[in-house]
């Protein structure tokens, strides 16, 4: 008996192991075909230029606004999206391109501190200190110049990824939805955000906007982080894989992205 329950062991453990084995290949399969992404065939190094379908053309944008500022955003070589230990997420399908935005190393970098770590780079890169202020829960305000001027006037790109930590901690969805006002879906811009406050809650933002000159039509990409917190990455338009990673301005009234679904009412601009 103790001789067939060695052997009953042995081949259970022979194929436990080739479970792991067959895993680990499905495993690199995938991080091979995302490392031979669309960004790297079209070879596309900002959201700028990420292509449009054929007719479309990129909306006009007032000089030194966010909206153009999100254009220059680089775009990772490696498509692959990874959580914030460095593992990457398990769907590696779902996304069209990776932003090359760190993550930090801690699990608090989700959707909404991603789009307002954006907002805040923006106005770190044209030195606008104190418009880099985010409401709590509580309406306490966290700004970065006074918390600047309180840690020995540190004014450093380290000194506001410290801050955003503080940030990412008190804030939320519930921020974003307070900073914004609601926009109508066919005025939509770069920098407009789909918000739905709440736990669960989600946000995203609009990275990029096109226009049909001929017929009118607006498109628009998206952008996101998730839970755990990852790498912001715009994702692909799950209901058309021709339009893909392009969303259309159109009549209906949900939004459908690969991890949530938003209602047109939900878009908002910036107060």
């Amino acid at each position: 008996m103790k001789r067939n329950s060695f052997i009953f062991l042995l081949l259970l453990a022979l194929f436990v192991l080739l479970i792991i084995v067959f895993n680990r290949i499905q495993t690199e399969k995938i991080l091979t075909r995302s490392d031979q992404s669309v960004v790297m065939k079209n070879n596309v190094n900002i959201i700028g230029e990420i292509p449009m379908p054929e007719g479309f053309e990129r909306i006009d944008l007032i000089k030194d606004s966010f909206g153009l500022w999100l254009r220059q955003i680089k775009l990772k070589r490696d498509n692959t999206v990874r959580l914030y230990n460095g593992i990457p997420v398990a769907r590696q399908d779902l996304h069209y391109a990776v932003l090359d935005v760190s993550t930090g190393s801690k699990d608090l970098q989700h959707c909404a501190d991603a789009i307002m770590r954006l907002k805040a780079e923006y106005y770190f890169s044209r030195k606008e200190y104190n418009k880099i202020s985010f409401m709590m829960g509580n309406g306490t305000r966290l700004n970065f110049a006074s918390y600047a001027i309180d840690h020995s006037n540190c004014f450093s790109h380290d000194c506001l990824l410290n801050f955003l930590e503080r940030v990412f901690i008190n804030c939320g969805t519930y921020t974003v939805d307070e900073m914004t006002r609601q926009v109508k879906i066919d005025d939509i811009e770069p920098g407009d955000v789909f918000v739905k406050a709440g736990s669960p809650g989600h946000a995203m933002i609009v990275v990029d906007v096109a226009t049909n000159k001929t017929t009118g039509e607006k498109i628009y990409l998206l952008a996101q982080s998730y839970m755990p917190a990852q790498d912001m990455h715009i994702v692909i338009n799950p209901n058309d894989q021709n339009l893909s990673p392009w969303y259309k301005v159109s009549d209906v009234e949900k939004i459908v992205t690969p991890g949530w679904v938003f209602d047109v009412a939900q878009l908002k601009t910036w107060k």
